[in-house]
C-alpha cells in the first residue's frame, strides 16, 4: 500500500474497448495493493471492473485534453482501458502508482503470494497433487526395458533447470549422463519427453552441444548412441535443431553450435528455422497492432498481417511438430530436439509433436499434463518470458503464446479432435500472465521448491478442471477415428488464420455475438432435456396403461447433395425463415426448430418424429423437401451463418470514443 499515492478518484470516465464498449462509463476509481477497481455511478447496475496489476503491460499518459487527463492501460491479455481523470494531479498520482504496482520487484508482491495460505489449507495441498507426471509416463509404458528412471539429477545436482525425476536410455550410465551434461549448454543433457508405444520411437530433448568448431565429447556421443539403441527398430536418430542454420553456425564462434555428423555417426541432422525470442517479441507487437486497428481497409489489414510475420512463425513451429510426429509415427525413428538452451523452441516443438501423436493430450486433462511436463517441469522460464517481475525486457517473449496458437490452429483444422474449446486456451494464456495462481511462477522446478510455492500458493489446474463444462468442445467425439489417430495437418500458408479471439478485441460488438460452438452447446443441452422429459412421459404412459412403451425405429434416407435445392441467390425474397436473432434468449435449438415445425405443419410432418405406438404412421419422405431437415441441419447451420454476419459496421452516434485520443 505504500506505493499508492491516491487510493480513490471520483468522476472518472472509463472506456473498455476490449468489451466492445462505445460509450464511456462514469464512476469511481480505486487502487488496492493488487487490483485497479472501477465502480460505475449508475445505481441500477453498479458494474465493477477489476484489473489485476500483474496483468498490466504498460501505462501510457497521452497529452492532456480539455475534458481532463488521460491514461491508457494496455494489458497482457491484449485488453485496452482508456481512463479520463478530471484533475491532472490525480492523474499523475494514479499514473505513478500504477507504473510501480504493475512492475513488482519481488515475488512476495504478486497476487498469489499476497494472502494467507493457511486458509483452505487442505484444498491448497490437494491442488498440487492434481497432476501426476509419473502417472503420465506410466500411461506411455515407461519405465520399461528400454527407458528407465535415473537418480542422477536428484536434488538437481547435474542440471538445476531440469526436474529431479527424469527418464533416460537403459544403457546410459551415470558417468555418461554427467559427461554429456558437461558438454551441453546449461547442463541440459538428453532426456525423454515422449515415448510412442506402437513404434518404440521416442522424442527426447536437450540443449545445444558446446562443440564450437571442432570440439567433441565421448560421453555425449555415447549418450546419443544409447538413445538410438533404445529403439530396436531403427539404426539412426534424427537430431532436430529448431534454429535457423545460420544462427546455429554463428553460435559455434561462441564455443557452442550443433552436432558434427562426422563425430555422431548415428544421426541425421535437420534444421527447422524457428526464429529467436527477440524476433518473436517484435512480431507479436505487430500482430497486436493489427488487432487494434479500427475498421481497417483490406489493404491495411493484409499488409499489417504480412508485415508482422506472425503466421510465418506459427507455421515454422507447426512444421517442426509435423516433422517429429512423422518421424516417430510413420518412420519409427527416435528424435532428439534442441535449440540453444532447450527451454523455448524445444518446448514448442516437443509439445506440438505430442499433441499430434497422442489423443490424450488433446483432452482437457491431457493438455494440462502436457504443459506441466514439457513446460513447467522442464524449466521453461515463465517469470522471465512473461515479465512476472520487473526485469530485463529483452528476456520477455511470447513463447507459450505461440504454442497455444498452434493448438488453436490445429483445432480449426480438426474441430472434432479436441475436447476443449478456444476459451480453455485463452484461460490458460490469462493465468500464465496473471500470477493469480502459483503454477507458472518461477523459472524452473528448483526455484519453485526454494520459494515453497506448494506451501504459499494454490495450483491453477483444479480450478480449470472444476470449470471444464465451460471449456468443453461440443463437437468432440472420443470414438471418432480422427480423434484417436495421429493428426496430419496441412501447413500450406492458406491454412493459417489470425486468432481473432485472442488478438482482435476491438471489433467485438455489443451485445456479443454467440459463436457456432455456443449454439451447438445450447442445442445439445436442450436435446438432453427433451430426452429426459420424453423418458418421464414414457414411464408415465407405461404406468397408466400397464404396458411398456416400445420405440419404432425409422430409417430416414440420406439426401444426396445433387438433390438439394440451391440457396436463394436471385431478386425474389427467400421462402425460408429469415428473422434475425435479437437476443441470446432466443438462441436455442428448441425454440427455432419448434417455429419451423409449426410453419411446415400444414404440408409435412417432421421427418425425424418417432411414433409411440404401432398405429402411428410416418408420412412419405421426399428427399427434396427441405422441411424434413433435422435440427442440426436446419437450425444450427443457419444460426452459425447468422452469427458470423452483421453487427460489425454499426456505429453509435453517441460514442464517447472521440473524447479520447489514441496513443
Amino acid at each position: 500500500m505504500e506505493h499508492i499515492r491516491t487510493p480513490k478518484v471520483e468522476n472518472v470516465r472509463l472506456l473498455d474497448r476490449s468489451s466492445g464498449q462505445r460509450k464511456a462509463s462514469v464512476g469511481t476509481l480505486y487502487l488496492s495493493a493488487t487490483h485497479t477497481i472501477f465502480v460505475e455511478n449508475n445505481p441500477e447496475t453498479r458494474k465493477e471492473t477489476w484489473v489485476l496489476h500483474s496483468m498490466v503491460s504498460s501505462v501510457e499518459r497521452p497529452p492532456t485534453i480539455p475534458a481532463g487527463s488521460q491514461l491508457i492501460l494496455r494489458c497482457k491479455d491484449f485488453r485496452v482501458f482508456q481512463i479520463l481523470i478530471p484533475q491532472e494531479r490525480d492523474c499523475l498520482d494514479v499514473h505513478a502508482s500504477l507504473v510501480r504496482l504493475s512492475r513488482p520487484e519481488k515475488y512476495s508482491e504478486l497476487y498469489c503470494l499476497s494472502f494467507n495460505p493457511n486458509v483452505n489449507k487442505e484444498d491448497r495441498e490437494e491442488s498440487w497433487n492434481f497432476i501426476d507426471l509419473m502417472a503420465d509416463y506410466k500411461r506411455m509404458g515407461v519405465p520399461n526395458n528400454l527407458w528407465v528412471a535415473t537418480a542422477a539429477n536428484s536434488e538437481y545436482r547435474v542440471c538445476d533447470t531440469y526436474p529431479s525425476e527424469l527418464f533416460v536410455p537403459k544403457s546410459a550410465t551415470p558417468a555418461i549422463i554427467v559427461g554429456s551434461s558437461r558438454f551441453r549448454s546449461r547442463g541440459r543433457f538428453p532426456a525423454l519427453s515422449y515415448f510412442h508405444q506402437d513404434t518404440l520411437a521416442a522424442v527426447c530433448r536437450c540443449s545445444q552441444p558446446l562443440s564450437g568448431f571442432s570440439g567433441r565429447c565421448q560421453e555425449d556421443e555415447m549418450m546419443l548412441q544409447a538413445v538410438m539403441k533404445s529403439n530396436p527398430g531403427s539404426d539412426y536418430i534424427y537430431v532436430v535443431d529448431t534454429r535457423p542454420k545460420l544462427n546455429a553456425m554463428a553460435n559455434r564462434a561462441a564455443g557452442k553450435g550443433y552436432e558434427n555428423e562426422d563425430h555422431y555417426t548415428n544421426i541425421k541432422l535437420q534444421f527447422i528455422g524457428i526464429e529467436n525470442i527477440h524476433v518473436m517479441r517484435s512480431s507479436q507487437q505487430k500482430i497486436i497492432d493489427v488487432g487494434e486497428m479500427r475498421s481497417p481497409s483490406m489493404t491495411d489489414f493484409l499488409w499489417g498481417l504480412e508485415n508482422s510475420g506472425w503466421l510465418k512463425h506459427i507455421k515454422a513451429i507447426l512444421d517442426a511438430g509435423v516433422f517429429i510426429a512423422r518421424a516417430v509415427a510413420d518412420e519409427g525413428v527416435s528424435v532428439l530436439v534442441h535449440c540453444s538452451d532447450g527451454w523455448d523452441r524445444t518446448a514448442q516443438a516437443c509439445s506440438v509433436a505430442s499433441i499430434l501423436l497422442d489423443p490424450f493430450y488433446r483432452t482437457i486433462k491431457g493438455l494440462m499434463v502436457l504443459i506441466e511436463k514439457d513446460w513447467v517441469s522442464f524449466g521453461h522460464k515463465f517469470s522471465h518470458r512473461y515479465a512476472h517481475l520487473d526485469g530485463d525486457p529483452k528476456e520477455v517473449s511470447p513463447v507459450i503464446d505461440q504454442f497455444l496458437e498452434c493448438v488453436w490452429q490445429l483445432s480449426e483444422q480438426f474441430p472434432c479432435a479436441f475436447e476443449f474449446n478456444e476459451r480453455f486456451l485463452i484461460a490458460i494464456h490469462t493465468h500464465i500472465y496473471s500470477c493469480h495462481f502459483g503454477t507458472f511462477l518461477g523459472n524452473c522446478q528448483k526455484e519453485r521448491r526454494d520459494m515453497r510455492l506448494h506451501e504459499r500458493s494454490h495450483c491453477v489446474w483444479p480450478q480449470l478442471w472444476k470449470d471444464r463444462a465451460e471449456y468443453t468442445n461440443p463437437l468432440y467425439k472420443a470414438e471418432l477415428s480422427q480423434t484417436q489417430g495421429v493428426l496430419k495437418p496441412n501447413t500450406t500458408p492458406y491454412c493459417f488464420k489470425m486468432w481473432k479471439g485472442l488478438y482482435n478485441h476491438v471489433e467485438k460488438s455489443t451485445p456479443p455475438r454467440q459463436s457456432p460452438a455456443d449454439f451447438l452447446s445450447a442445442v445439445r443441452e436442450e436435446s438432453q432435456q427433451l430426452e429426459e422429459e420424453l423418458t418421464n412421459h414414457q414411464e408415465r404412459i407405461a404406468a397408466l396403461t400397464g404396458k411398456p412403451i416400445t420405440w419404432e425405429k425409422i430409417e430416414v434416407p440420406r439426401r444426396r447433395t445433387s438433390h438439394l435445392r440451391q440457396r436463394h441467390c436471385g431478386p425474389d425474397p427467400p421462402t425460408t425463415y429469415t428473422d434475425p436473432i435479437t437476443s441470446p434468449a432466443q438462441d436455442n435449438g428448441h425454440a427455432l426448430s419448434s417455429e419451423r415445425a409449426n410453419q411446415k405443419a400444414p404440408t409435412k410432418d417432421p421427418a425425424l418424429t418417432l411414433p409411440l405406438g404401432p398405429h402411428t404412421h410416418l408420412k412419405s419422405h421426399d428427399p427434396d423437401d427441405l422441411s424434413t431437415c433435422s435440427d442440426l441441419e436446419s437450425g444450427v447451420a443457419d444460426l452459425s451463418s447468422r452469427s458470423s454476419s452483421g453487427g460489425d459496421d454499426r456505429k453509435d452516434p453517441d460514442s464517447d470514443e472521440a473524447a479520447f485520443t489514441t496513443a
